[in-house]
């Protein structure tokens, strides 16, 4: 008699093969379109202001998901791309731009920069991508899944005053790109939200 293991395994590859043919990797003799997520954050009046300088080093990710291929995981041990859709900048320059953009309209900070700018920071930022992909999970639509480790430094030093690892997985309503790519901009919208607020409260001696 088929157990509930069977049946659950039978309905995770119904729903990856119930994806549309056009969605996965393959061919295409269209010019792929090209999604931008805004990931426009409202800065949280709470939030607490720290007369300091903050440089955000290079965004380090791991090497499948620095493309302009959208990452989708159908199944817990595959990884491919959705045909035909492409991000218009890497995942680690959108992270890198909406963090330098929701820390600078916080107006939290004396000053925020790239490191390397030339802004000497008082404190620096490490990010460290870990996923950004749309994972199906054994359903019948992905979610929208980024998680990054985060350090906070000094910059003369390499003790680390803070770590943090940070996860959001935000549903996808269907199995369309430009659905998952709404998701996504809604994962991104959370995560600058945490990191921003927990990088200020730590910087401002809190935790």
């Amino acid at each position: 008699m088929p157990t509930k293991t069977s049946f659950a395994r039978v309905a995770m590859i119904a729903a990856v093969f119930a994806l549309p043919a056009c969605s996965l990797l393959g061919g295409s003799k269209e010019p792929p379109q090209q999604f931008a997520p805004m990931a426009q954050v409202t800065p949280d009046a709470a939030w607490p202001r720290v007369d300091a300088q903050l440089t955000i080093a290079p965004v380090q990710i791991a090497r499948p998901y620095d493309s302009l291929r959208i990452a989708v995981r159908p199944t817990p041990q595959e990884l491919q791309v959705y045909k035909g859709s492409v991000w218009a900048q890497r995942p680690s320059d959108m992270l890198t731009n909406s963090l330098l953009r929701t820390f600078e309209e916080s107006g939290k900070l004396r000053a925020v920069a790239r490191a390397g700018s030339g802004v000497n920071g008082d404190y620096r930022l490490l990010i460290d991508v870990r996923r950004f992909e749309a994972d199906y999970a054994g359903g019948a639509t992905p979610n929208a899944t980024i998680e990054v480790s985060a350090k906070l430094l000094r910059p003369d030093a390499t003790d680390v005053i803070a770590s943090r690892t940070f996860s959001v997985a935000e549903p996808v309503s269907s199995t369309a790109v430009p659905q998952v790519v709404d998701a996504f901009d809604r994962a991104m919208i959370k995560l600058d939200r945490d990191v921003v607020g927990w990088t200020l409260v730590t910087m401002s001696g809190g935790r």
